[in-house]
């Protein structure tokens, strides 16, 4: 079932979070980020949650997916809300499903700033790291959790966490999620569920199959889309120049400084791949950091904390970083190896153009991957038509200095040690005589 064009004016009549009948003390936590005005997907989709109805909703990267499902799920968690120590009055209520470690921490981060006035708990769980300090947050009661796939299954099988009591679950980057890839685990998970549940699915993307697939997890689910399916934001600007494989690395470094681009995040197909780049990034004198899933926790979260913290010029990532990254107004994204994948392309650059800011995507294209750039372009239905390398940046030399009252030019500067002993005379251009002055009275 769709969301009608009867619902549209109902749906679009909000203009202020106050609009959408938060409680005050969300509000307050809004106001103190700044926001005042919802997004296109928020206007529809705080409603919809709210009256407790299945969601499936589309839009674009950075146009505020998190808080159209975490917000409305705070506010029916309200009446929930209490400063007991004991954990059994905090159980799990709410669980928010990520792809991700990367994706789950600044879902979760956001969670926390939302709440921040209410009495509820919430916490992260993912992989990578010690379990220890994961299990005792579980232990003290959570009301939300917000957690990978895997990791959230060793906790259940160590019977740290309980899932009876969850009223509310959030598949987030919900394609993913679905993928075969997930979809063992996602379904060990639904079965530690009540049946009785509200559930919503967010992405930036849905593959008519994986629709098909997820509505079997849904009741009678309402479908919100706020923008052209399958289209990256209206905001980034998509560049392709065709390029030799071998000539990439130049082609990235001329792009880079030509446009003068402050900061980027780099994307290749494979792990060695990103390691190989990252290492000669580095030789030709360029600041970059290097993420990917063979990467240590701590090794990745330095790294993007150094690439926020401007410490680093370039950040080369594999495709796990694509999902739920929030960099604040990143200006690039290279795509130095195409994705296989064109909904991956669409995940890239959304990191990009975020919240209406514009933003830039460079695609570096050799001939042996036309096929995937013909892909993507189908799959935005729209033509990426090559053009080429931006020219250097000119290299502005200073004139040299006239002495006054000699035409010669002067010989160029040398570097080095300044001579100490007088030049030659012999050396020097020969003078010119001074004119007479003219006559008095003329």
């Amino acid at each position: 079932m769709e969301v009608g064009t009867e619902h549209a004016p109902a749906l679009e009549a909000a203009t202020t979070f106050a609009d959408l009948g938060l409680d005050a003390k969300i509000l307050a936590a809004l106001d103190g980020m700044g926001y005042k005005t919802p997004t296109p997907i928020q206007k529809q989709a705080i409603p919809l949650v709210l009256s407790g109805r299945d969601l499936m909703a589309q839009a674009q990267t950075g146009t505020g997916k998190t808080a159209a499902f975490a917000l409305p799920l705070l506010q029916k968690m309200i009446p929930h809300a209490n400063a007991s120590a004991s954990p059994a009055r905090h159980p799990v209520r709410a669980l928010v499903l990520a792809p991700t470690r990367e994706l789950a921490i600044q879902v979760h981060e956001s969670v926390v700033t939302y709440n921040k006035n209410l009495p509820l708990r919430s916490t992260v769980v993912f992989g990578g790291v010690d379990m220890k300090p994961q299990e005792a947050d579980l232990k003290a009661g959570v009301e939300i959790l917000v957690a990978t796939p895997g990791r959230l299954l060793d906790h259940a099988g160590s019977k740290v966490v309980h899932l009876a009591n969850v009223q509310f679950l959030v598949l987030d980057e919900a394609d993913r999620m679905l993928d075969m890839g997930f979809l063992p685990d996602l379904k060990r998970i639904l079965n530690l569920l009540p049946s009785k549940r509200q559930t919503l699915l967010f992405s930036a993307t849905f593959d008519d199959n994986i629709v098909g697939l997820a509505k079997s997890f849904l009741q009678n689910p309402l479908k919100v889309e706020v923008a052209r399916r399958n289209t990256a934001a209206e905001t980034v600007e998509q560049v392709v120049h065709k390029v030799k494989e071998d000539d990439k690395l130049d082609a990235l470094v001329q792009v880079i400084k030509a446009r003068d681009i402050s900061q980027a995040l780099v994307f290749t197909r494979t792990k060695i791949a990103a390691d190989k780049l990252g290492r000669r990034l580095l030789k030709r004198g360029i600041q970059a950091a290097t993420i990917h899933g063979d990467k240590a926790q701590l090794e990745r979260l330095a790294a993007l904390d150094g690439f926020k913290q401007g410490k680093m010029r370039l950040l080369v990532a594999t495709d796990i970083a694509a999902r739920g990254l929030d960099i604040v107004e990143l200006p690039c994204v290279v795509n130095f190896e195409l994705p296989y994948s064109p909904e991956d392309y669409v995940h890239r650059i959304g990191r990009t153009g975020r919240a209406g800011a514009s933003g830039l995507a460079v695609s570096l294209v050799s001939h042996e991957e036309e096929r995937l750039l013909a892909g993507i372009e189908r799959f935005i239905k729209r033509d990426l038509k090559p053009v080429p390398l931006p020219e250097p940046a000119p290299v502005h030399v200073a004139a040299p200095a006239v002495v006054p009252g000699n035409d010669a030019p002067m010989a160029p500067a040398r570097s080095g040690r300044r001579r100490a002993e007088p030049v030659c005379a012999l050396l020097m251009p020969p003078a010119r005589p001074a004119e007479p002055a003219p006559p008095s009275g003329q």
